[in-house]
């Protein structure tokens, strides 16, 4: 669990090593990494099928919301911080969280309100930091705090079809139905889309879409919320901790203060609830 978090924390720089697109690097990934997955699956015993169209279409909602948190996700970060984007790239558990909550048809209790108060005071923080540095900045903090919503409506649809598809080819029919659009939205945009030097773009795909992404559902399945959140947890760390190293990225008091809001608010967010639980095992 913690090295595929490391992996996954170092996505960023390599995002800032392609000589492409922010969204051709969101369609390169995906693309690279295809035949590694589908080996993978083929490997566990989990190769892909055609499932029914309910499932089919929730995948679908699934990959357009990942190609747009790609998109945006990799634009915030050529325009901010490491520590931010990857910050604010992980709100989508909360987006998550409120959609548990309408499921189990019942109010926010006051660890979820404390959760999304210490979220949103700790974004305004990182945000009014990255103003005071550049408005480029603040920018790319707005732009991975949409990443982060975009992931939520990800998370949520997987979730949808996850009970009725295993997790390896439900992975593949996500990325392949997600590397159309993001094609797309990057010719659209006059993006420049072939690669001068593939590989950062080949170790990025190896990394966070096989080995990263692959370490962290199996280890979901594995430990307790609350683990698997704090260990979510490293990843800005280390990117922060990249970006300090490598582009000399320093962390202001308010930066620190509202990184740790954060932090605190996604832990509180992923504890595990037991009315939600009770709630999900009722038949509908």
């Amino acid at each position: 669990m913690l090295f595929g978090n490391a992996v996954l924390a170092c996505g960023p720089w390599l995002v800032r090593l392609a000589d492409v697109g922010p969204v051709a690097i969101g369609a390169w990934r995906l693309i690279l990494a295809l035949p590694f997955l589908w080996a993978v699956a083929a490997m566990a015993g989990q190769s892909p099928h055609w499932p029914k169209k309910p499932v089919v279409i929730a995948i679908f909602i699934a990959a357009i919301f990942y190609a747009l948190d790609l998109g945006a996700w990799n634009a915030g970060i050529l325009r901010t911080k490491l520590g931010n984007a990857t910050l604010f790239g992980n709100t989508g558990s909360i987006v998550f969280a409120v959609y548990g909550l309408i499921l189990a048809q019942r109010a926010p209790g006051l660890r979820q309100v404390i959760a999304l108060l210490l979220a949103v005071g700790g974004g305004a923080l990182l945000m009014s930091g990255s103003y005071e540095v550049s408005p480029r900045n603040l920018a790319g903090d707005l732009l991975a705090l949409v990443a982060g919503l975009f992931y939520g409506g990800y998370l949520i649809f997987v979730e949808r079809a996850r009970n009725r598809i295993k997790p390896l080819p439900l992975l593949l029919l996500a990325t392949v139905f997600a590397i159309p659009p993001l094609v797309a939205i990057s010719l659209g945009l006059g993006e420049r889309f072939w690669p001068g030097d593939w590989t950062p773009l080949l170790i990025f795909a190896l990394t966070s879409q096989v080995v990263g992404q692959g370490l962290l559902v199996y280890s979901i399945g594995v430990f307790p919320p609350l683990v698997v959140g704090l260990a979510l947890l490293t990843q800005p760390i280390i990117s922060a901790l990249i970006g300090w190293f490598v582009y000399r990225e320093g962390l202001s008091i308010a930066d620190a203060l509202g990184a740790l809001a954060i932090a605190i608010g996604l832990v509180l967010v992923r504890l595990p609830d037991r009315v939600l639980r009770r709630r999900a095992a009722q038949p509908s």
